[in-house]
């Protein structure tokens, strides 16, 4: 028996890969090898780098749509996001503390070539994919940090989410004021 992520990769592989030859959206070392960790006040997680922006989406009847790669890439996603807070003691604080604040997204892509790809082109799918996948609405994303590391043999992406140090404000509803009474 693999482990929960092998097992979610293997579905994921054999849902069939894109058309284009050479293509592997993940790569067969998947997961990589040292896991990040996450607290009760950041989720980190390794996760393969997203298709290129040129495959996430297709046009359909005139409207731009995401493609099956695109959608299988988020569901990947979800499946992994799943695993680690099935992991993950603290998670119950950590979920309330991403619901409750403003967040920083960072995202480190480990490339092998610093002319493979551009880091912008990963990010929107990557980050809709971990707001959607933890039930909370991307635009309180107030902060993003995108790197590049080279060198590595197999690529992969390292996401962290967690509240912004700049917008210390929780969202949580405020409670309704009263006007004063007169009298």
């Amino acid at each position: 028996m693999g482990s929960p992520a092998g097992e979610a990769l293997r579905n994921y592989l054999r849902r069939g890969r894109p058309a284009r030859p050479g293509y592997v959206p993940i790569a067969s070392t998947w997961p990589p090898v040292a896991p990040a960790l996450s607290s009760s006040e950041r989720l980190v997680i390794s996760l393969p780098v997203p298709p290129s922006i040129n495959h996430q989406y297709a046009t359909v009847n005139g409207r731009r749509v995401l493609s099956a790669v695109g959608r299988r890439y988020k569901a990947f996603v979800a499946q992994q996001i799943l695993v680690l807070l099935a992991r993950l003691p603290q998670r119950e604080a950590l979920l309330r503390s991403l619901h409750a604040h403003y967040l920083a997204l960072s995202i480190h892509f480990h490339f092998r070539s610093p002319l493979r790809r551009d880091v912008d082109s990963g990010l929107k799918i990557t980050q809709d994919a971990l707001c959607e996948a933890l039930g909370i609405n991307d635009n309180r994303v107030v902060e993003i940090h995108l790197h590049k590391v080279l060198g590595v043999k197999h690529p992969y992406i390292e996401v962290s989410l967690c509240p912004s140090a700049t917008h210390q404000a929780s969202i949580l509803p405020r409670t309704k004021r009263t006007a004063p009474s007169r009298g």
